[in-house]
């Protein structure tokens, strides 16, 4: 029989499942897709019933296309920083609060003035408290649900609630712990002295793993469920924004990765875990024993688009407007899309400007815009909010000699060319970069078998697959419309938290 890997990604839409060949070729692909809830504005919310359900269908459909093939180990990404609360039973609490979930704010003031300040906070973590992070859910769960807290005994993330579900282990790994807020980066360990400061049970936390150790079997009864042998080691895995780094073949200093999906990520891999400047970026552990990740996240990247999509199928349904067609409007206009400048923050922001009350705009409409300047705009806001993003980078010494591209964005010629251009260096894709977080999680699962001696070896399987070279013309025709998105935020700011204290008002 055929030996491979198989990877698994709990996102936030779906679940991809994916089985790569022990020589690195890609077999098969499976993905199911689910809903997410929002039940007030800046809540998100998902049944961590879905992200199961997901799985098996994923991971059923692959094995029956695929019966030749013998899987070796198991890699498991997801979604990061979500709460998963579980009681004594292992049962699920709540539905579980996401990444994106903005509801914390509070409680991740107060944690911050607990621990005696941002700095003091660094010390134990080199990270602030994020209103994504785990820590400022779990607060935020003692302060509103007080009767569901006192039942909470364990806290996971999504990927490692799967992997309860498919081992009866509950463990996590170094790269999603570094996003609870509550994790030592530099020692690669719980920061238990953190957690006595805040008050908050160490017990509630599963050990903790190097990402490719393994971490457990599949069960009976996971091997029931999800179509399986039993047996399979399962490795530790990875963040979703952290493990995908390797699949794209992102492992040396000086290679950088972005992302567009839902959310925007500018990534590097890092040989020691350097200073986090003014908190404005994320320093984790990487899935690579001994390195380090820094990265800044957009939490308006795809969903700008998918938001734009939704604009124009409303006011003009007799097109389908797909994103190919949003692109191929945005190339009928012009770099700078003719002085049109979009702020992409539809969900707030995390980075560089960590701040659930800013909002989005147009800056510069004439009358003498369409659709075509508006469709760039926006596209040019996001590659804006990436590029924004490594400018904090390139403060805290990283530069970029490449940037590999992933996510669904990056299937967009016109998207790649624009960050080529601002980012002053080719744009490349790679096949790991086109199969997201489940070809990395692929690669740690091999890692952890002895498949690659190095994490170097997995991550040279990442095959360039396209390239954009930078162009100087196009830089200079893009730079005044960054200049002008850098000012607005600083410029607009108090004013976009008026109108969102005014619809706030509004909604209650």
């Amino acid at each position: 029989m055929r030996q491979a890997v198989l990877g698994i990604d709990i996102g936030t839409s779906g679940c991809k499942a994916l089985l790569l060949a022990t020589d690195g070729a890609l077999i098969g692909s499976e993905t199911a897709t689910y809903e997410l809830a929002q039940p007030r504005p800046g809540w998100t919310e998902q049944d961590p019933a879905l992200w199961i359900e997901g799985t098996r269908q994923a991971v059923g459909r692959l094995v029956a296309a695929h019966r030749d093939v013998e899987i070796r180990a198991i890699g498991l990404s997801g979604q990061m920083h979500g709460l998963t609360p579980l009681d004594e039973a292992d049962r699920v609490l709540r539905p579980a609060l996401l990444w994106n979930d903005q509801r914390n704010g509070a409680e991740c003031e107060a944690l911050t003035e607990k621990a005696g300040g941002d700095a003091a906070l660094r010390g134990y973590t080199n990270n602030r408290m994020l209103l994504g992070y785990t820590g400022g859910k779990i607060a935020w769960m003692r302060n509103h649900e007080p009767d569901l807290f006192g039942r909470l005994k364990q806290v996971l993330n999504p990927k490692d609630y799967l992997r309860l579900v498919l081992t009866g282990e509950k463990a996590t790994e170094v790269s999603d712990a570094s996003g609870t807020g509550l994790f030592d980066v530099r020692a690669r360990a719980w920061s238990f002295s953190l957690m006595e400061k805040l008050d908050i049970d160490a017990g509630l936390f599963a050990p903790c793993h190097e990402s490719p150790q393994i971490t457990g079997r599949v069960s009976r009864s996971g091997a029931e469920l999800f179509g399986l042998a039993e047996g399979i080691p399962v490795v530790g895995g990875g963040g979703d924004s952290v493990i995908q780094t390797i699949g794209s073949g992102v492992i040396a200093p000086g290679d950088v990765q972005t992302t567009i999906g839902t959310a925007g990520i500018v990534a590097s891999a890092l040989d020691r875990p350097i200073d986090n400047p003014g908190s404005r970026l994320q320093v984790f552990c990487n899935v690579a024993p001994g390195k380090w990740h820094a990265m800044g996240v957009t939490l308006n990247a795809g969903f700008a688009m998918s938001w734009f999509q939704r604009l124009l199928r409303g006011f003009a349904a007799d097109r389908d407007w797909s994103y190919d067609d949003i692109a191929a409007a945005a190339a009928e206009s012009q770099a700078g899309s003719r002085g049109l400048v979009f702020l992409p923050y539809l969900n707030g922001e995390r980075a560089p400007h960590s701040d659930p009350d800013a909002r989005g705009a147009f800056i510069g409409l004439t009358g003498l815009h369409g659709p075509s300047d508006m469709a760039r705009a926006v596209m040019e806001g996001v590659a804006f909010a990436l590029y924004d993003i490594f400018t904090v980078m390139r403060e805290a010494g990283i530069e970029a000699s490449v940037v590999k591209a992933s996510g669904g964005g990056a299937r967009s010629v016109l998207w790649r060319q624009m960050q080529a251009d601002l980012f002053g260096c080719d744009v490349v894709t790679t096949q790991g970069a086109a199969e997201g977080a489940a070809f990395g999680a692929a690669l740690v699962a091999g890692l952890g078998i002895g498949l690659y001696e190095t994490p170097e070896q997995a991550a040279a399987l990442c095959r360039p697959l396209t390239r954009e070279a930078a162009d100087a013309a196009g830089r200079a025709r893009l730079s005044p419309g960054f200049a002008v998105y850098q000012a607005l935020y600083p410029a607009l700011r108090d004013n976009l938290h008026a109108l969102s204290r005014a619809f706030d008002d509004i909604q209650t």
